[in-house]
C-alpha cells in the first residue's frame, strides 16, 4: 500500500505554507497543512446506482426499523427491536438478551469483524465504499448540496466568488438541510432504546428525559460534522481500517484498478488523432473529479481509495465517448495486472488460504451463536454465599451458613418452583421470602420475566462435618415439568 496522498484537484491551490507557529523539521517541509476540499462531480453507473441503491435500503432499515412490532404477549414491549435501558433487556424479534448474556453481543462483534475480513480478502474496501454509515451519510449531504449549489463546476465557481445574497441563501438552506437529516439520525437513534411513538412524542413535546436530549444532540453534532464537513478526512485520517486493510489483501483480491497496460501511454485525444502508439486514457482527469476522496486511481492503489467505483463508471462514460472498449478502470486483481502487463495467461483464484480461513472462522462463529441461541435455557440459577460472617454456630451445636438465591425466569408465565439440596447428609433448609418471612415449605415462585431473590439459609450437625468446606449443590425442580435447575455451592465450617 502506499502511504496517504494529497487529494488531486486541478482547480483548486496548492497546500498553503506552514503557520508561522508551527515549528518545522525543514524549511521545505511543512508540519502542518491545510486541507484541501474535494469538489465530488456527479456521475452516472452501474455502481453510482448501486451505491444509490444500498443508501436508500439502509437509510430505510435505520429510520424505519424501530416501528416493526413483535407480540411477546401481556406487559412485554411489542418493539421488534430494542435496548430497553430501564428493564435491562434486549429485544432482536423473537430473541431476547438478559444483561447476563452479553456474550452473545460479543459473538456479534465477532462475526462483523469476520466477515469484514473475508470481504477485504475478497473484493478490498467494499464495505468503506458501499456500508460503511460515514459513507452512506456523506453520499446523502453530498446529494443535498449538488442539488442546491449545483454540480461541481458550480461549486467552485461560487465557492471562489464573492459572497452574494444568492451564494449566502443556498449556503443557509444547504446547512439547514443538513441539520434536520442530522437531527432525524440523532432522533432514531435513541428511538431504538425505547418505545418509538412514545419516545418521539416525549421528545417533541419536552417531556423527555436529559439523557434523551443529549444523545440526541450528541448523534445530531457528530452527523453534521462528520457527513457535513469532515467527509473524507474521516476515511483518511480518523478510521483505522485503512491502515491494516493491507493485512487482509492478496494478489487475487479484487480492487479498483487502473489498467496501466492498457491505458498508457496517455495524452489528450485531438479530432482525428490515431490511436496507434498511445494508450486508452485520455487524461481527461474524470476519474479525479468524480472520487470522493480526490484521489488519482492512476497513481495505484492507495490508502485513501474505499473501493467504491464511482470513476470505473466515469471512465466507462468517457470510453464510450471516444469509442474505446470499457474497463480501462475496473475492479480487478494484482495478478492478473502483472500477467497482462507481461502478455501472459490469467486464472482468477476465488479459494485460497485467507479467504478459507477467514469463512471457516465466520462459518464457526455463527454455528456458536446458533448453538448457543437453540440450547439457551429459559432458567437461571445463582447463588451467593456470605461472606460475613463465614459460618454462625447455633445454640444447639449446628453450624449455619446463609446463601442469597436468585432465580431467573426467562419465560413470560408464572413459575413454582421446589428447592432441595444434595450433597451435604443431616442439612436443614430454611427459606426467607422477599419480605424477610421464613417459608413453611421449599416454594419458590418466580415472576415472569424477571428475577426472584430469596435468603437461605443451611444449617448442619457439627459432628456431621468430615472437613471445614464440603459440596453441595441446591436443585430447584419446576413443577409443570420444565427442565430443573442447579447450582453448584460449598458450606463452610469450623476447623477441624
Amino acid at each position: 500500500m502506499h502511504g496517504v496522498s494529497k487529494p488531486q484537484s486541478d482547480e483548486t491551490k496548492p497546500a498553503a505554507a506552514p503557520r508561522a507557529a508551527a515549528p518545522a523539521l525543514d524549511d521545505d517541509i511543512p508540519l502542518y497543512a491545510d486541507r484541501v476540499r474535494v469538489y465530488p462531480r456527479r456521475v452516472e453507473g452501474k455502481f453510482r446506482t448501486l451505491k444509490w441503491s444500498l443508501l436508500i435500503a439502509f437509510l430505510a432499515i435505520y429510520y424505519f426499523a424501530a416501528w416493526i412490532r413483535w407480540d411477546r404477549g401481556p406487559n412485554a414491549p411489542d418493539q421488534a427491536l430494542l435496548i430497553d435501558m430501564s428493564g435491562r433487556r434486549g429485544y432482536f424479534f423473537g430473541i431476547e438478551i438478559w444483561p447476563q448474556e452479553v456474550y452473545y453481543i460479543t459473538g456479534l462483534l465477532i462475526l462483523g469483524a469476520f466477515g469484514l475480513f473475508l470481504a477485504t480478502a475478497l473484493a478490498g474496501r467494499v464495505w468503506c465504499g458501499y456500508a460503511c454509515p460515514q459513507t452512506v451519510w456523506t453520499d446523502l449531504f453530498m446529494w443535498i448540496e449538488r442539488l442546491i449549489e449545483g454540480d461541481r463546476t458550480a461549486r467552485i465557481r461560487r465557492d471562489k466568488g464573492p459572497l452574494t445574497a444568492s451564494k449566502a441563501m443556498r449556503k443557509a438552506l444547504k446547512h439547514g438541510a443538513w441539520v434536520l437529516i442530522s437531527l432525524a439520525t440523532g432522533g432514531a437513534w435513541v428511538i431504538y432504546f425505547g418505545d418509538a411513538p412514545s419516545m418521539l412524542r416525549e421528545v417533541f413535546t419536552g417531556q423527555s428525559s436529559t439523557e434523551v436530549y443529549f444523545f440526541v444532540g450528541l448523534f445530531t453534532s457528530t452527523t453534521y460534522l462528520l457527513a457535513g464537513w469532515a467527509r473524507e478526512q474521516v476515511c483518511t485520517y480518523m478510521c483505522p481500517w485503512p491502515r491494516f486493510q493491507a493485512a487482509m489483501l492478496d494478489e487475487q483480491s479484487l480492487v479498483v484498478s487502473y489498467r496501466k497496460w492498457r491505458g498508457e501511454p496517455r495524452g489528450a485525444l485531438k479530432r482525428a488523432m490515431s490511436w496507434e502508439n498511445r494508450g486508452d486514457c485520455v487524461d481527461c482527469r474524470a476519474c479525479i473529479h468524480v472520487c470522493p476522496t480526490g484521489i488519482d486511481i492512476r497513481d495505484g492503489q492507495q490508502l485513501e481509495c474505499i473501493g467504491c467505483g464511482l470513476c470505473i463508471d466515469a471512465c466507462d462514460t468517457v470510453m464510450d465517448r471516444v469509442k474505446r472498449k470499457r474497463g480501462l478502470i475496473a475492479f480487478d486483481t494484482l495478478a492478473n495486472l502483472e500477467a497482462k502487463a507481461a502478455g501472459l495467461p490469467y486464472v482468477y483464484k476465488l479459494w485460497r488460504p485467507r479467504v478459507l480461513v477467514y469463512l471457516a472462522l465466520l462459518l464457526i462463529t455463527v454455528g456458536v451463536m446458533t448453538a448457543g441461541l437453540l440450547f439457551r435455557t429459559d432458567l437461571e440459577v445463582h447463588v451467593l454465599r456470605d461472606r460475613a460472617p463465614l459460618f454462625v454456630a447455633l445454640s444447639n451445636g449446628d453450624i449455619r451458613n446463609g446463601y442469597t438465591l436468585k432465580v431467573l425466569n426467562k419465560t413470560r408465565a408464572d413459575r413454582v418452583f421446589d428447592l432441595a439440596i444434595t450433597g451435604l447428609p443431616g442439612a436443614k433448609l430454611t427459606i426467607q421470602g422477599g419480605e424477610g418471612e421464613a417459608l413453611a415449605e421449599s416454594r419458590l415462585n418466580a415472576a415472569p420475566d424477571a428475577v426472584a431473590t430469596y435468603r437461605v439459609y443451611v444449617a448442619v450437625a457439627a459432628e456431621k462435618l468430615k472437613s471445614e468446606s464440603s459440596a453441595l449443590r441446591f436443585e430447584l425442580k419446576d413443577r409443570a415439568g420444565g427442565k430443573p435447575g442447579r447450582y453448584d455451592a460449598v458450606f463452610l465450617g469450623p476447623k477441624r
